[in-house]
């Protein structure tokens, strides 16, 4: 086995999506929709959402938090995941994509097991419990992203999960004058992140990277 590191080819995002479970036609109408109301497509992989699904079975998860809900697609999949048992609180600061997301969640076969709470995040996570929570997945504002840790830190469970997505900065990650201006904080979170000592953490190579953390 080589301790040189992989290298990460962009033939391997095609490749890998076509791999993982995609999704349904209820997923792929309400992407539609989505775009049609101009909600940007900027929702996790397919590929990160079965992933995602295998980590909450595999943890056996029931509560979970995200943090950025858009359209309400991620949230959907990680309730199929839960199972009836389960419930995705899902918060989002646009009044526009939170009413998106409930109608389409209400449409869902996971309706009454997805609660969009709308406004701002971090208020809306100070109110959770203390170790209340199996799995938060953060895919919101980037300069927003340390508060989000601070709190995911605090609500997740020992032994949660953190998922934090564009490790890989919408791939400018290294580019010397990146065009996104989000690009800075995402490589200053990245930076805190491979620091905190709360979690064990990685960064995966799917979609635009995907940090997971384990809370200690």
């Amino acid at each position: 086995m080589s301790e040189q590191p992989s290298l990460v080819d962009a033939r391997l995002g095609p490749y890998l999506a076509a791999h993982a479970r995609g999704d349904d036609d209820f997923l792929v109408a309400l992407k539609s929709a989505a775009a049609a109301q101009g909600i940007p497509p900027i929702w996790i992989a397919p590929e990160q959402a079965a992933f995602v699904a295998i980590l909450l079975g595999a943890i056996g998860a029931r509560e979970v938090v995200e943090v950025g809900t858009l359209a309400g697609y991620a949230a959907i999949r990680m309730a199929r995941a839960l199972g009836a048992q389960g419930r995705v609180r899902t918060l989002e600061l646009s009044r526009k994509h939170a009413a998106f997301a409930r109608e389409w969640i209400a449409r869902s076969d996971v309706a009454g097991r997805v609660e969009v709470i709308e406004g701002d995040a971090r208020t809306s996570l100070a109110a959770l419990a203390a170790r209340s929570v199996d799995l938060v997945l953060v895919d919101a504002d980037k300069g927003g992203y340390p508060a989000y840790l601070e709190q995911a830190a605090r609500i997740l469970r020992p032994g949660g999960i953190v998922l934090v997505d564009n490790a890989f900065a919408f791939g400018q990650l290294f580019d010397e004058q990146p065009s996104d201006p989000d690009v800075p904080a995402v490589r200053a979170f990245n930076e805190q992140m491979a620091r905190r000592t709360e979690f064990e953490s990685a960064i995966l190579p799917l979609g635009d990277g995907l940090w997971i953390g384990r809370r200690i």
